[in-house]
């Protein structure tokens, strides 16, 4: 199989994965369920799931107590998205080629179907303590796991993006690096980091993981704001200009096209220098890493 074959069976495994934990549509809070699933649902790379498995096994892990991490990993990333998408925050109204939550089921159900699939991953990472796993390894992956995705993780940035958006004379580098590094590049270093300390990895390893994550987050959201400008509805499945439509300021108007566009190539470079110095190798995750900076969507 070729690249893009294998990345597609990974994507239908994630899926079935995920699939696998979502709630059932019943009951007096079915539709706050349905709205849920929806937005789990509504499609997507799964990127961070197959990102979490994939340095699993860099570092030899084999076990079934990744998959939890995994659906919850998405539950993560999906609940953050449907709280984006509210008239409060970006206000969109497409995502991933579909209506948005609150567009579906009003922005009330949508904030609760953030909120429920937040408390879910939870719930559904704890799961890992029932199959057989390290539970030392376990603990210290779900430390992680909670971090990257709190107040010193993606919603710290996502606050400093708000605030951006009202700051007097615009902002600075370093704070639209921050708001990466925290709001984009935090989630996918909690993939690979969790997968890698559930496969044992020692500590130094685990914070060349980290590094790795950086780059590769801080990457993909310059390339995120470069297609902003330089896509189609039809590629990105939603309204391209919705940055320069909420006034914000990206890496591409910070710096310039031509200078994104390197230091993306830059980071991407390390990303997979850094990658291919472990004592193992994985050669599709090396590709994931490649291919991830210059899509179109």
């Amino acid at each position: 199989m070729n690249f893009k074959e294998e990345q597609e069976r990974r994507i239908r495994e994630a899926e079935a994965v995920i699939q696998s934990y979502l709630p059932k549509e019943c009951g007096y809070q079915r539709t706050v369920l349905r709205a849920m699933n929806y937005s789990v649902l509504a499609g997507g790379k799964r990127l961070r799931p197959i990102l979490m498995k994939e340095t699993y096994e860099l570092f030899g892990g084999s076990g079934r107590e990744i998959e939890p991490f995994m659906a919850a990993m998405e539950m993560i990333h999906t609940y953050s998205l449907v709280h984006d998408d509210l008239p409060a925050m970006d206000n969109d109204e497409y995502r991933r080629g579909k209506k948005t939550t609150h567009v579906m089921y009003g922005e009330a159900m949508a904030i609760l179907a953030g909120d429920g699939l937040l408390n879910l991953a939870f719930e559904t990472a704890a799961l890992a303590f029932t199959m057989g796993g390290d539970p030392a390894r376990i603990g210290k992956a779900l430390l992680v796991f909670a971090k990257k995705a709190g107040v010193f993780g993606m919603i710290g940035g996502q606050c400093a993006d708000i605030e951006a958006e009202d700051a007097a004379g615009g902002i600075t580098e370093d704070t639209l690096l921050f708001i990466h590094e925290h709001k984009t590049a935090a989630l996918i270093q909690s993939a690979m980091m969790t997968g890698a300390i559930l496969a044992g990895a020692s500590d130094e390893d685990v914070a060349r993981i980290e590094k790795i994550g950086y780059d590769i987050g801080v990457a993909f959201q310059i390339q995120d704001d470069i297609l902003d400008v330089s896509g189609t509805m039809e590629e990105l499945g939603k309204p391209i200009g919705s940055d320069e439509k909420n006034n914000k300021i990206t890496y591409v108007t910070l710096k310039g096209i031509q200078q994104a566009r390197a230091d993306q190539k830059a980071l991407s470079e390390e990303a997979i220098e850094l990658l291919a110095s472990f004592d193992r190798r994985n050669p599709h995750l090396e590709q994931m890493i490649e291919t991830l900076v210059t899509r179109k969507k």
